[in-house]
């Protein structure tokens, strides 16, 4: 009998791109039969032998469960990638913070807790610019994010207190090169770099996701790009067995990390023939 993987997803995926079932024949190379499993589902996990958290790409609508359900996987005989320490730590974006603290450039962030017109108003200052994104912390599919100019408007105000009143969010200084250049994001496998892309938003956009129009187009990273991953990477405690590292151009040519994402990145296999075998051996390892 072959071992067993729950890659984990949603009940209909439908409206979104993904190509994780690219790497079910090298999965199967390796002698593992693969079984694509929606998380809300009640599942007995030890029935597997590894739990991938695939494209759950809904958990943002009920933190709290999906939590459950890894915590049940970890507390099987199943191995759960990326461990759940992993994911509740990447689960808030406040760990731009701590990787800044731990030497990483990132996009200048400002955290709030709650909503404040003026404290808001202050960032512009604060980030010297005259344009600014606000995000929640917790978030996904660029769902409830916004770009706003100096000065707020009282419509805008009231779009954001309407968004933001019970949501913690940040604000980030708008980069211009999401537009002008795209978006990087390389892609590591037990610690080794396997391949990148670039996300270019389509005109008049900032958001970077194919389902909303961004071409997505495989690169060959600058080297200079690929050392301040393994940099961002090295301060990652303990080591992902998979991580999608998002980075844009900032000024002065300085790459700086937009995101780090550790729970259920689309990983691109369709952009670099080798990205799935990669992938499934470092899958295998971690179930070793």
């Amino acid at each position: 009998m072959g071992k067993r993987c729950a890659y984990l997803t949603m009940d209909d995926i439908s409206d979104f791109v993904s190509d994780a079932d690219l790497s079910i024949a090298p999965m199967a190379e390796l002698g593992w039969e693969v079984e694509m499993v929606p998380w809300r589902r009640d599942v007995d996990w030890s029935d597997y032998d590894l739990v991938y958290i695939c494209t759950p790409w809904d958990y943002q609508e009920d933190v709290a469960a999906f939590l459950d359900v890894l915590e049940a996987v970890e507390h099987s005989s199943a191995q759960l990638v990326n461990s759940v320490e992993l994911v509740r730590w990447n689960l808030e974006k406040t760990y731009l913070s701590e990787l800044e603290m731990r030497g990483a450039d990132i996009v200048p962030s400002l955290f709030f807790d709650r909503f404040d017109a003026d404290r808001v108003a202050a960032c512009f200052d604060a980030h010297n610019t005259g344009k600014v994104v606000l995000k929640p912390v917790v978030g996904a599919n660029s769902d409830h994010i916004f770009v706003v100019t100096d000065p707020l408007t009282d419509e805008v105000v009231d779009e954001l207190r309407q968004t933001y009143e019970r949501r913690p969010f940040f604000v980030q200084p708008f980069i211009d090169s999401v537009q002008s250049e795209g978006e990087y994001s390389l892609f590591f496998f037990s610690g080794g770099y396997s391949h990148a892309i670039l996300k270019k938003p389509r005109a008049g956009d900032f958001r970077s996701q194919e389902e909303h129009g961004a071409d997505i187009l495989s690169i060959e990273a600058p080297e200079a790009l690929v050392e301040t991953a393994r940099h961002v990477l090295g301060v990652v405690n303990p080591r992902p067995v998979y991580v999608r590292a998002d980075f844009v151009r900032g000024r002065g040519e300085r790459f700086l990390l937009m995101e780090l994402e550790l729970i259920e990145p689309a990983l691109y296999f369709r952009t670099d023939p080798g990205s799935a075998s990669r992938f499934a051996r470092a899958l295998t390892r971690a179930a070793a």
